[in-house]
């Protein structure tokens, strides 16, 4: 039966959902989730199903890239055996360079078919346990000081035990922006910050020496993403622990980035890194070099969302949980999938596979082709 069974079709749809208010970072501006659903049909029955979110700042990917791409990966991959995950993706990874947001939307409904087939949720097939307590922080857009204090005293209200915020303009308003927002929220709550590579070196330096009465956690990539070596720098200046984001893509930049001693943390996004497959391999290189994580998001639904909270369930040395962009978005059609408590707690349901899917009449309204 495991040899026998082949890639009958591949259905692929465009996924659009608006955001509930537009998402500023110092990269532009998000109004909507254009994302792609992949459905991958067997002889046997079973389909498995991914999704991708491409953030052309900072994947170089769109939603209609994405869709052509899609096609020809479909072809690829046509009337072959879908549990041969090495096989396949390698197959994918010589066919197209780069584009890592398609290829996890593949890689996700491949691994959400192995773990149908095997009868077992996706963190049991990793080896894993549902055992964890998970609490997702929630994102503060770029905005003026006062907004942005508003904004975040919202999310304290809300229970969320941490909460995240972008900046990446400059020193004098960046440093604003923290101040307005530890007045208004007071000291209990853990701050996260997230320059988006809007930061040159000797300006990241600076800021984060500025900030450091404020309680940060960490600081996502505050410098450009290629300038590796000015990183370094960065890390051994601030007094504020550092995170590898954008500068980290695959495994070879995690060894790349843990070789040179250029960071305390990877953020692992299935969108960015390509998908499960890469994503375990990255924390494999951060736990030998000691590196903890935090998985994050682009502006995916909870259908991705539950399949990074699998990740999760079967990698303890990821210990930051920036999964909050389902909570951002004006609709929800996923079916089943991660739930979201009041207090930003993530529960994830025993269910066979990743365990989430889109409603079919939602889907029915985008555009799709069937490969």
């Amino acid at each position: 039966m495991y040899q026998t069974i082949k890639i009958t079709n591949i259905e692929i749809f465009k996924l659009n959902i608006p955001l509930k208010n537009p998402f500023i970072i110092s990269l532009g501006t998000i109004t909507d989730a254009n994302n792609i659903i992949v459905k991958i049909h067997t002889n046997q029955g079973l389909y498995g199903i991914g999704e991708g979110c491409p953030y052309i700042y900072i994947v170089g990917e769109t939603q209609q890239s994405d869709f052509e791409i899609a096609k020809q990966i479909a072809i690829l991959l046509k009337n072959k055996n879908p549990l041969q995950i090495e096989e396949r993706l390698a197959e994918i990874n010589k066919a197209v360079k780069l584009n890592p947001t398609i290829k996890s939307a593949f890689d996700m409904a491949l691994y959400d078919l192995l773990a149908k087939y095997a009868q077992m949720p996706l963190y049991a097939l990793l080896g894993g346990k549902n055992d964890r307590q998970i609490f997702t922080d929630m994102t503060v857009s770029l905005n003026t000081p006062e907004l942005m204090a508003a904004e975040a005293l919202k999310f304290k209200s809300q229970g969320f035990h941490s909460i995240k915020v972008k900046l990446g303009t400059n020193k004098k308003d960046d440093v604003s922006r923290i101040e307005a927002i530890r007045e208004a929220i007071g000291e209990e709550i853990p701050l996260r910050i997230d320059a988006n590579q809007g930061w040159d070196c000797t300006t990241a330096i600076a800021t984060l020496k500025a900030l450091e009465r404020y309680d940060i956690e960490h600081c996502e990539e505050p410098i450009p993403r290629w300038n590796s070596w000015d990183l370094v720098k960065v890390r051994n200046a601030s007094p504020i622990p550092i995170m590898a984001d954008e500068s980290l893509f695959d495994e070879h930049d995690a060894f790349r980035l843990a070789s040179m001693g250029a960071c305390d943390y990877f953020n692992i996004k299935l969108s960015k890194s390509g998908g499960i497959h890469t994503a375990l391999k990255i924390t494999s290189i951060a736990e030998a070099a000691g590196i903890k994580l935090q998985v994050g998001c682009m502006s995916e639904s909870r259908l991705a969302l539950t399949a990074l909270a699998h990740i999760v369930m079967a990698r303890k040395n990821i210990v930051h949980f920036d999964m909050d962009s389902a909570l951002m978005l004006s609709q929800d059609p996923v079916i089943g999938g991660i739930q979201y408590l009041e207090n930003g707690e993530i529960v994830l349901p025993e269910s066979i596979g990743i365990g989430a899917d889109i409603e079919d009449n939602y889907l029915k309204q985008m555009e799709k082709i069937v490969i």
